[in-house]
């Protein structure tokens, strides 16, 4: 990296500083998305509120959307989770019960999508251009591919059915009454279960398990449209 960047001023802004601002920058379209399609489907509240905004100011937790990735990054794990402040749903107010609530689970993660399907353009139309002989800078196809990774693995991080995460929020609805009563009381301890699946069971099995996960999944996909 040292060798891409120069000095260590360059190596940090490009391997800590803007994959933090990358993150928060995706995480602010995800949640935009959720109250987007909320709204489409007949809850007004994130309007209401002022959160139907493409701004990240709107959005971005200080917490959630900076420190948090900005720890992982500089302890060597890589900024690969963050949240926004989520975008208030009632799902009252949604005109057709479970099936929009799955709609608006997914179009966080969906919006992850469409942002690393833009950038997976983008950087082929770039690399093309290095290719043929433009005068550009590598560090910008570095940059934009970076926004690819990131984007895929914020959509299937959050696509894992644990509660808070959008997945729960697609299989809850799609339960049998009972079953989603369980689901929902397990809700509170969630986040437990989350950490050890992050910090505490790498160490147990010897290997990074959401590590695994996300290299079977985002790693492929974004092996696959960037052509590498």
């Amino acid at each position: 990296m040292s060798n891409l960047f120069g000095g260590s001023w360059e190596q940090l802004l490009f391997t800590t500083v803007l994959p933090v601002l990358l993150v928060a920058l995706s995480a602010s379209f995800h949640e935009f998305a959720h109250g987007y399609v909320a709204y489409r489907c007949g809850d007004p509240t994130a309007k209401e509120q002022g959160r139907l905004t493409l701004n990240p100011l709107a959005h971005i937790d200080p917490f959630g959307s900076i420190v948090l990735p900005l720890l992982m990054s500089l302890s060597g794990m890589g900024a690969v989770f963050a949240f926004a402040k989520p975008v208030p749903v009632n799902y009252s107010r949604l005109r057709r019960g479970d099936r929009d609530a799955v709609l608006v689970a997914l179009a966080g993660p969906g919006a992850n999508l469409v942002q690393a399907l833009i950038g997976a353009v983008l950087f082929r139309i770039y690399m093309g251009a290095l290719r043929s002989g433009a005068n550009l800078p590598f560090e910008l196809a570095f940059v934009i591919s970076m926004y690819v990774l990131i984007n895929l693995n914020l959509m299937f991080f959050n696509l894992i059915p644990l509660p808070p995460l959008d997945g729960s929020k697609v299989i809850g609805p799609l339960l049998p009454r009972e079953a989603r009563a369980a689901y929902l009381r397990f809700q509170p301890y969630a986040i437990f279960v989350l950490l050890v699946v992050l910090y505490l069971l790498p160490r147990l099995v010897g290997f990074d398990v959401l590590g695994v996960y996300l290299n079977a999944t985002a790693g492929r996909l974004y092996d696959l449209l960037l052509g590498l």
